[in-house]
């Protein structure tokens, strides 16, 4: 695996969001006005501390365009080799949810093909290193409530709501 990244930021409506890529596509999305040090939980440290800063222009203008409602639908190529066999089947999933949907874990369980391993799931869920553009934020419990999200609640109800004025 060619472990060169690159790394940018993103700055939109007031916040931060530090990008992290490989030469096959995007790895990492930061928190909103989060340290790189983030990226280390997802990461190995190394890969982070010798990212190089490189200009990302498409990824951030369509993050950009996401977040001020200008799109609906994100063209970026990805890269998640380095998850579990689980996580990516489970990040795979997630991005067949339409803009404006949610799933239980429940139902991205069973669509994810592990219907008896609903915890996993939600772990992989919560191991997802792309925010925003692997929609974990289109995941909430079975009895309606949020929910965790990385980015906090407060961003995931504004993805949510930002989803549901466009459709």
């Amino acid at each position: 695996m060619d472990n060169q990244l690159y790394r940018a930021t993103l700055n939109c409506q007031g916040k931060h969001y530090y990008l992290l890529a490989s030469d096959q596509g995007l790895v990492f999305v930061g928190s909103p006005d989060a340290s790189i040090d983030e990226a280390k939980h997802y990461l190995p440290n190394s890969e982070v501390a010798n990212a190089k800063e490189k200009s990302l222009a498409n990824y951030k203008q369509q993050l950009n365009d996401y977040f001020t409602g200008k799109r609906s639908l994100l063209n970026i190529p990805l890269d998640i080799r380095r998850g579990t066999k689980l996580q990516q089947q489970v990040w795979q999933t997630l991005l067949k949810i339409p803009y404006g949907q949610t799933w239980s874990y429940t139902e991205l369980a069973t669509a994810s093909g592990y219907p008896t391993a609903v915890r996993a799931v939600a772990s992989a869920v919560g191991a997802n290193p792309l925010l925003v553009v692997i929609p974990c934020h289109r995941v909430i419990r079975k009895d309606g409530r949020l929910g965790g999200y990385r980015g906090g609640l407060a961003m995931k109800q504004q993805l949510l709501s930002l989803e549901a004025q466009r459709c």
